[in-house]
This record gives C-alpha cells, sequence and structure tokens, in this order.
C-alpha cells in the first residue's frame, strides 16, 4: 500500500492534527470506548492502528470469535462442494472492522494467527496476509447495505444459470426469502469497482444475486444467515435446471403475487423468542 500523503507543515499524515491515524486527539477509536479497547494488528502493542468495534466488554475476545466463524464458514463451502480450492471468499462485519478470508490461502490451512481485517476503505488494520481479491464487493455490500456478513461462492448449479438467462425464474416459493426473484449481475472481471457496482444494482431490494460467469453473492445479518441463503440460492438454480432439462415439458413458475404472499409469511417462520 502507499504511504500517507505528508503534511508539508510538520509531515505528520494529511488531515491529522496529532499524527493518530483515526484523527482525534485522545487517539481512541470509537465514540464510546473505554481507554485501551480496540483491537490492534498482531499479537503486541504498537503493532498497528486501532480500528473501533461496536463489540462487548473485551473486543479483541469478540475478533477473535469472529475470525474463527469466518473460517468455519469457509471451510463449510468448501465441505459442501459450494467453492473449490480456494475459490469464493467470506466476510463479517463489527463495527468498522471487516474480518476477511486472504487470498490464495486455502481454508483448512488458516489459524487464528492469520486473522485477516480491514477498515471500511479497505485499509488493511489487521494481519499480515493479503485480503482476498474480492474484497471490492465485500466492501461495496458494507457500505451499501446492513449487512454484517457475505458470502461469495463458484456454486457450480448458480454459475450455471448466471451463463444462461439475465434472473433465475421464480421457479420456488423460497425466491421470496432474498426478497424476490434473483438478479443476475453482468460479468465485469473479478476483483474490479465495475463487478462490485453490477453486483449493487443487482442486489437492490435483494439479499443475493447471481455474477454472469462466475458465481453468487449473499449477505445477511449473520455468517449463517449469509450461508444459508447461498445454499438455498444454489438450490433453486439446481431445481430450475433440472426440472428445465425435461424434454418437451417447461416449468411452472410463481406469479410476482405469490412470490409476495411466500415472502410475508416467511416473516413469521421459525421460532420466536
Amino acid at each position: 500500500m502507499a504511504e500517507p500523503r505528508r503534511n508539508a507543515k510538520d509531515g505528520r499524515p494529511d488531515g491529522r492534527r496529532d499524527g493518530r491515524p483515526d484523527g482525534r486527539r485522545d487517539g481512541r477509536p470509537g465514540e464510546r470506548q473505554a481507554e485501551g479497547e480496540g483491537v490492534r494488528r498482531g499479537a503486541g502493542e504498537g503493532a498497528g492502528p486501532a480500528v473501533g468495534v461496536d463489540a462487548g466488554e473485551d473486543p479483541r475476545q469478540d475478533v477473535t470469535r469472529l475470525w474463527a466463524e469466518v473460517v468455519a464458514t469457509a471451510r463449510r463451502t468448501v465441505a459442501d462442494g459450494l467453492v473449490v480450492g480456494t475459490s469464493g471468499n467470506v466476510s463479517a462485519r463489527l463495527g468498522d472492522l471487516v474480518l476477511v478470508t486472504p487470498s490464495g490461502v486455502p481454508y483448512d490451512r488458516l489459524t487464528p494467527a492469520d486473522l485477516t481485517g480491514v477498515d471500511l476503505t479497505g485499509r488493511q488494520v489487521l494481519g499480515t496476509l493479503v485480503p482476498t481479491s474480492e474484497l471490492p464487493m465485500h466492501l461495496a455490500v458494507y457500505r451499501a447495505t446492513d449487512a454484517r456478513a457475505v458470502v461469495h461462492t463458484h456454486a457450480v448449479h448458480a454459475t450455471a444459470v448466471s451463463t444462461l438467462v439475465p434472473e433465475l425464474p421464480p421457479v420456488h416459493y423460497m425466491a421470496a426469502a432474498l426478497g424476490g426473484p434473483v438478479r443476475v449481475a453482468p460479468y465485469a472481471p473479478y476483483g474490479t469497482d465495475e463487478l462490485a457496482g453490477n453486483m449493487l444494482r443487482a442486489l437492490a431490494g435483494r439479499s443475493g444475486c447471481l455474477l454472469r460467469n462466475h458465481g453468487t453473492v449473499t449477505y445477511g445479518a449473520t455468517l449463517d444467515q449469509a450461508y444459508d441463503r447461498t445454499a438455498q440460492l444454489e438450490w433453486m438454480c439446481r431445481l430450475w435446471l433440472t426440472a428445465s432439462s425435461v424434454p418437451g415439458l417447461t416449468p411452472s413458475l410463481l406469479t410476482e403475487a405469490q412470490v409476495a404472499e411466500a415472502g410475508e409469511r416467511l416473516k413469521g417462520y421459525g421460532q420466536r423468542r
């Protein structure tokens, strides 16, 4: 990464009156954080700038726990056949910190020491491994939505559908769980701002979309929810491909009103606490 620009008067980074990376006089990373809170790069003091997190009494423990969940979710994508090798990526947000899988590292090799995190501008603040090349896509979701977790895969059936239609036909009412019929974002090279922009347009009013000739993106309030939406999307794509492959027959599709009705019913689905 490039070095920050320096103030011509005192050699400090631009816009900082005291040389601290967050620009605050007391060096605290968040408005309500107690002294000594914040998460730093690496294990030792002075390893890097603090990043504010909306966490509990011990933000470091919250980050460690969330990283373990990110790694477990990434491994699950491999175990369930949604990705091959190091394709796909997973992230989760904690305050203004985004934990994300690193680029090109097999998920079964990731350890607690491989913690990788960035702020919402993409500046790396935790770890030494390079973040996923799809970081622009993850950050775009966090900036535009209330997402706390993002899952990106190269699932076979979903990717196949992305090459055939501009929108997954509403073959099942679970489309409502993602906000309605799932759109396909136009193709753009991976890791680019262009792809991130195409994805955001496809996600408008949705919690998941397909990326043409590429794969899937879903988000949620938790890693479990984001992952479940990915699994449902892959299942619906497989269902449509199976039904549409029968010679001489065409799958019946749900109407917009039927999908909307399912969406209302799904709001009351499950256990109530």
